[in-house]
């Protein structure tokens, strides 16, 4: 059976799974009740200075809904903690007293000043919590008071007070990322020459989620308006893992820990971060929408899959799919497939055909014989997966590469050799171009 023990930044947990700094982290409470369900550990929501900001007295969350009401995207104007500091460093005390075998890392935000920095990384050591999470991606109500993504948005803050909060603790000290900025590299450099002991990605997304056009104002609206809040959920997952890749790949953050965050739902989503880079995962929206026993199917589900693969271990299989991850202009454009229907799987309802027809490239026909029946033309198929994407049956349409040698009957070119736009004769600017490979007259 696999063992799913990992090290995070010195940190060590019975599980990858944690629970990111919301909500769910927001007390004792509900932190002992997430180790019970079986959580390897959590981010204690944000602390910061007394007195205790104050959180809004209506509704804090809003929601994209899929078809059938599921929760897909998930909106927070919700600040950090309310509550008193002292209150929460006695649980967080208690808790990891409690628990020593769970992770209990501390988020934190306070203003961009050393003294107030270093002051309260010391109080936070005494409780025995095993690290701290510096927030620099809140992306409302905090930022507006100088903290959170006003800090994580620039390079130069989240270096300098990285440096404070390293040079005031023997804890690790992992950076908390902002994805509202133009590319996360410079943010993970800085955060990395700061000193770092790992970073944690991605925090939520700007988003206004919806506007009461009855009320006239975003929706939801407190006293009739709105504000923009950090969007989370699935839909965030795509954003989160090219980021995680991106630091995972890129030569001068290689190395460093990755905490994933974004979407994450399923044991599947878990190993989807892992594999781009990710030692461990934190989760928020899944376990405030379906409660903190989806860990057990998430454990479960990892563990099994392991074992098919025979990892023992995820550092066995922590990063293996980043290397994978390149730039456009390195893909091989002599690769070649073609869409293909499984017949006996077709349902007829013409959703191929109709996204092929309409925006693509007209490559599927509607009718055999005067009936209702969707093939592929291959004359004409690019190979681009919109019908497959399109298809409400899982596998009914498959892409098929083509063989070396074989001939591409949209082209009439052979496939096989391997150019990349650095070396197709298209590109202007290619070295040593090489041509296509023709069919046989």
């Amino acid at each position: 059976m696999a063992d799913l023990r990992t090290s995070f930044a010195g940190i060590t947990s019975p599980n990858p799974f944690w629970l990111a700094s919301a909500p769910p982290t927001d007390k004792a409470y509900n932190v002992v009740r997430a180790f019970k369900a079986g959580w390897g550990g959590v981010v204690w929501k944000t602390l910061g200075e007394d007195p205790p900001i104050v959180n809004v007295s209506g509704p804090r969350y809003g929601a994209i809904h899929g078809s059938d009401r599921r929760v897909i995207g998930f909106n927070n104007i919700e600040l950090i903690t309310d509550r008193p500091l002292e209150v929460n460093l006695q649980e967080i005390t208690q808790v990891k007293r409690d628990w020593p075998d769970r992770a209990v890392v501390v988020s934190l935000m306070v203003p961009c000043q050393e003294p107030n920095w270093t002051a309260i990384i010391k109080r936070v050591e005494q409780t025995g919590a095993d690290g701290v999470e510096l927030n620099f991606g809140c992306p409302h109500g905090m930022s507006e008071r100088g903290m959170g993504a006003a800090v994580g948005q620039v390079p130069e803050y989240i270096e300098m007070v990285t440096r404070w909060c390293k040079a005031a603790t023997r804890m690790p000290v992992i950076v908390k990322l902002t994805p509202n900025v133009a590319s996360i590299l410079p943010p993970a450099e800085a955060a990395k020459r700061g000193g770092a002991d790992a970073v944690s990605l991605i925090n939520t997304v700007n988003a206004l989620m919806g506007v009461d056009i009855d009320q006239m104002a975003p929706w939801p609206h407190i006293d009739g308006y709105g504000t923009h809040g950090g969007m989370c959920g699935s839909v965030v997952k795509p954003i989160a893992l090219n980021m995680v890749s991106a630091i995972a790949r890129h030569p001068a953050t290689q190395g460093l820990p990755i905490s994933g965050i974004g979407g994450i739902e399923k044991w599947r989503d878990a190993a989807e971060f892992m594999a781009l880079g990710a030692v461990n995962v934190q989760v928020c929206t899944a376990a405030m929408v379906y409660g903190f026993k989806i860990v057990e199917e998430m454990i479960a589900g990892l563990s099994e899959w392991m074992d098919q693969k025979g990892y023992a271990r995820p550092e066995d299989f922590v990063g293996r799919a980043a290397p994978r991850k390149t730039e456009w202009q390195h893909l091989n454009l002599d690769y070649v497939v073609k869409a293909h229907i499984d017949q006996d799987l077709c349902i007829k309802c013409g959703r191929c055909h109709i996204g092929c027809e309409d925006t693509s490239h007209q490559a599927i026909s509607s009718l055999k014989d005067g009936q209702r029946h969707f093939e592929v033309i291959e004359e004409e198929c690019v190979g681009c997966n919109l019908c497959a994407v399109v298809c409400p049956i899982e596998n009914c349409i498959t892409m098929v590469p083509l063989r070396e040698g074989e001939v591409d009957r949209r082209t009439g070119l052979k496939v096989g050799g391997h150019r990349t736009w650095l070396e197709h004769p298209n590109n202007p600017m290619a070295t040593n171009p090489r041509p296509a490979k023709h069919a046989a007259e």
